[in-house]
């Protein structure tokens, strides 16, 4: 069975749906996620994704993304996800949501409405070895830094997610990851 991403347009209003890597070929627009981790210190989880993902292998970036599926809300499919990649399982808080294009070299492009959220945990995970090469956890200044001399390091997605989660982190007005 072929997995299904849900269409959406710039206001994320279900337009159709369609098989994950046509939407990739054809550049179309669908809804997606992110979930950023953090331990009791206040570190963040990144991973690095494992080499055989069909872009972006080997970079860095937040500790789960993908798609919902047609008629999965988006927090359910960013819980299930976050088990199947990492092995944990997570209370998740909606932040953010941004839409970004990023054309790859080897003809895909990820056109997404994004959804981005957080969450704490500070046990033992289980990464699934299909999607992760390795993880760590990092200070958000770290990262930053990192990201700063390195940007090729990272994925597209997270380069633009991380300063507006930061800037959420220090506005009072925003929600704000519990910890």
């Amino acid at each position: 069975m072929t997995e299904q991403v849900v269409l959406v347009n710039e206001r994320d209003e279900q337009t159709g749906t369609i098989e994950k890597m046509e939407a990739h070929r054809k550049a179309l627009l669908h809804r997606a996620f992110s979930v950023f981790i953090f331990n009791a210190k206040g570190e963040m989880l990144l991973q690095q994704r494992a080499l055989g993902k069909y872009h972006s292998p080997g970079l860095w970036t937040n500790a789960c993304c993908s798609h919902p599926r047609p008629g999965e809300g988006v927090e359910q499919a960013a819980v299930r996800r976050l088990k199947e990649e990492m092995g944990i399982d997570v209370n998740l808080e909606k932040v953010f949501d941004f839409i970004y294009r990023t054309e790859f070299d080897n003809g895909l492009t990820e056109y997404e409405f994004d959804h981005v959220y957080t969450g704490t945990y500070s046990g033992t995970l289980y990464p699934d070895t299909q999607e992760v090469k390795d993880y760590c956890f990092r200070s958000m200044e770290d990262i930053e830094a990192d990201l700063r001399q390195r940007p090729e390091k990272y994925t597209t997605w997270f380069k633009i997610a991380l300063p507006r989660l930061s800037a959420s982190l220090k506005t009072p007005d925003l929600p704000q990851i519990r910890q």
